[in-house]
């Protein structure tokens, strides 16, 4: 038998760390899967996760954690997804250094993807996100802080592991307004910033104060926010905008929504999918689909260009004899 330990920490120091470079996001969450797994492989097998060895993980225990996450957790098929993801990658890296453990090692790699519906995105119209913008009390500081956060991820884009990662240095409010931000993959971009929002960034930036490294949006007492934190305001504050956009009560509104709503805005002011994609920080430009599906208002534009039914179909006859010459020579 080999104990998985040592691999383990292998994968983490070498393998993610040295070889592949992976992110601090991505680390994280290949960590809090594995630290999942290893309690649930304790609780069922009772042993310590530093005695576990790589028969305990075989294919019916990894698959009761999987059926364990989305009955008792009640994460979705596409959270159990990226938790699988994690545990083939380090399954993968185990395979080449223990080659006396194949046979479960491959089992487990042969776990599939679970299949799920692609439901429409849930995306906030102009009024419901200019609604949840107001929302903020401006009375008190982390109302000022919160409409700032709001105006700034709805115009940006932003996903909340991106916005909450922000410093004070990566806004940029002289001539062509912007921020930077690090997206998947270490990927970079610079969003630019609208008058409105710029405005309101200037002012919260002012206030804040502090030093170019410090988070844009922190804690009173300066620690900067957790994407819990950011989930908690969005849910405060839709509570509160709903009372005056009752379109709002009927849409389940969290932090990504508000990213949806950005490239949806874009997409109906007529804005190309490639320079969506950009936007977004999409990697591929097929990423932008989801949005052209669930946009009425381009289908019903292709609706009104097709033919009406009461027409009479028919072919087309040139009226003039120069034109009918020309035809007749193709």
């Amino acid at each position: 038998m080999t104990l998985i330990a040592p691999t383990l920490q292998a994968f983490f120091s070498d393998r993610l760390t040295k070889q592949l470079q992976a992110s601090p996001r991505t680390i994280a969450s290949y960590r809090d899967t594995l630290r999942l797994l290893l309690a649930f492989a304790h609780d069922k097998t009772g042993t310590l996760p530093s005695a576990l060895d790589w028969d305990d993980l075989d294919e019916p225990l990894i698959t009761a954690f999987l059926q364990h996450l989305e009955i008792e957790r009640h994460n979705s098929a596409r959270t159990r997804n990226l938790r699988l993801t994690a545990i083939r990658s380090l399954f993968g890296y185990a395979a080449l250094r223990h080659p006396e453990h194949a046979a479960v090692i491959a089992r487990v790699l042969s776990i599939p993807a679970k299949r799920f519906e692609q439901r429409a995105v849930t995306f906030l119209t102009a009024q419901e996100s200019q609604a949840l913008i107001d929302a903020p009390p401006l009375d008190r500081w982390e109302g000022r802080r919160d409409r700032a956060l709001l105006i700034l991820t709805i115009q940006a884009g932003l996903r909340v592991s991106e916005l909450i990662a922000i410093n004070r240095a990566d806004i940029t409010l002289d001539t062509g307004a912007h921020v930077r931000v690090e997206g998947k993959g270490r990927k970079q971009r610079a969003v630019p910033l609208t008058k409105e929002t710029k405005a309101v960034l200037a002012v919260w930036i002012a206030e804040r104060g502090g030093q170019p490294d410090d988070p844009l949006f922190a804690t009173r007492t300066g620690r900067r926010l957790s994407r819990d934190a950011v989930e908690r305001r969005v849910a405060i504050h839709v509570a509160t905008a709903s009372q005056r956009c009752a379109s709002l009560n009927a849409k389940r509104v969290h932090p990504h929504v508000l990213r949806h709503s950005c490239a949806m805005s874009l997409l109906q002011a007529g804005v190309d999918s490639t320079v969506i994609a950009l936007w977004l920080g999409h990697a591929d430009i097929r990423s932008t689909q989801p949005y052209i599906h669930a946009d009425m208002t381009i289908k019903e534009r292709a609706l009104a260009l097709t033919t009406p039914a009461t027409v009479t179909p028919g072919r087309y006859a040139p009226t003039d004899d120069v034109l009918a010459y020309l035809d007749s020579l193709g």
